[in-house]
């Protein structure tokens, strides 16, 4: 960085010696002007009026005109005004950072000790970092007077030029004196909407797009010249700006609101379904394994049920008919039951269990027999 100016903050009988940077910088692509069909340069002539002939800078002077009377001021003559040659930052008060609104900021310089010792430098930093103030200052930069404010940022003293209070107009608009009605779920609404886009504020995430895109069409364009396709260069066509006015405000809120809260949805959606892919993947893998061990198990459940309807058909031999029926509708219920107990997973291979086919009608050999021959199978599956 280069120096711009250089002077001393007057901070009572304490002089500080600082140079004066720029602590901002244009990042815009220069742009020149051309003749459309040649590509010749486009200057600028300082021509006079009165006799035609173009002037050089070194014999042009500053003037103002008041109805229809002109004075012409020269060089000397502006110098002579006593604020041009003070070099002094003057502190003139110390105020709270609140009581400042942000449009009278104007530009800011980084201020640097000038001196071989810069303990006067650390003595007022540390005085605006001990009361949390900030300076409020007058110095004449560039053929201006102006005010300022002395603050720090990341330890160094900055001066931030202020405008002056009739610099900042009055902002007097008829449509903001009109009574507008505004609903509680409108204000629900746009509260909802704010909830939803609130963040820290970060300046490195955002980047000045009209300038990358700016430097994509250049770099084309010296690449293609004059075959340059837009369209192809930029991906798209330029969108429309929208410049139709919002009608139903409700509706405008609510899409608003969708639209943000559907694109977290689907950023969390894509998260969870990255994260759960594998657990479902594995989910199917222990399934199939359960289906693989489970067969055994129902096999040797389903003949236990076999021998226990086996031992009950024994015992009903001996008895009438009627409890013939009632031991065998039991035996039959006990089958069912002992099948609803048995934990079915879906995607589980499993056999299927022997049926109790034994019916009320049939004699007491014929269960006896079919009960023998499901534990026979049961044994063998086992």
């Amino acid at each position: 960085m280069r120096a711009i100016w250089k002077g001393a903050i007057a901070f009572g009988l304490v002089n500080v010696p600082v140079k004066v940077y720029s602590a901002t910088e244009d990042h815009d692509i220069s742009l020149h002007q051309v003749h459309n069909s040649d590509g010749g340069r486009i200057r600028y002539q300082r021509r006079c009026e009165v006799c035609s002939k173009v002037v050089d800078y070194a014999d042009i002077e500053k003037a103002y005109e008041d109805d229809g009377r002109t004075v012409i001021l020269s060089r000397e003559e502006l110098k002579s005004i006593p604020a041009e040659n003070s070099h002094e930052i003057e502190v003139v008060q110390f105020v709270p950072s609140e009581q400042l609104d942000p449009i009278m900021f104007e530009k800011s310089y980084y201020l640097e000790p000038d001196s071989k010792s810069p303990k006067a430098y650390m003595l007022l930093r540390r005085a605006l970092e001990d009361t949390d103030r900030v300076a409020i200052v007058q110095f004449a930069l560039r053929d201006k007077t102006r005010l300022g404010a002395l603050r720090i940022r990341d330890d160094v003293l900055m001066l931030q030029a202020l405008l002056w209070a009739d610099e900042v107009r009055e902002a007097e608009f008829p449509a903001l004196d009109t009574s507008i009605r505004i609903s509680a779920q409108e204000r629900e609404m746009s509260a909802a909407l704010v909830e939803s886009m609130a963040s820290d504020f970060e300046p490195e995430q955002f980047t000045d797009d009209y300038q990358t895109q700016l430097r994509q069409l250049i770099e084309a364009k010296l690449e293609k010249g004059d075959a340059l396709d837009t369209e192809e260069t930029f991906g798209a066509e330029a969108a429309a700006s929208g410049t139709g006015e919002v009608i139903d405000l409700m509706e405008a809120l609510k899409r608003s609101l969708d639209r943000k809260r559907g694109a977290g949805g689907r950023a969390a959606g894509d998260s969870d379904a990255s994260e759960s892919g594998g657990d479902s993947e594995s989910e199917g893998d222990d399934a199939e394994e359960a289906g693989k061990a489970k067969p055994a198990s129902g096999r040797a459940r389903s003949g236990r049920s076999a021998a226990a309807k086996t031992d009950s058909s024994k015992a009903g031999t001996a008895k009438t008919g009627g409890t013939k029926a009632r031991t065998a509708k039991s035996g039959q219920d006990e089958a069912s039951s002992s099948e609803a107990k048995t934990p079915v997973k879906s995607g589980a291979r499993s056999t299927p269990k022997p049926a109790a086919k034994t019916t009320a009608t049939k004699s007491t050999a014929a269960k006896a027999t079919a009960s023998k021959t499901t534990t026979t199978r049961a044994r063998k599956g086992a």
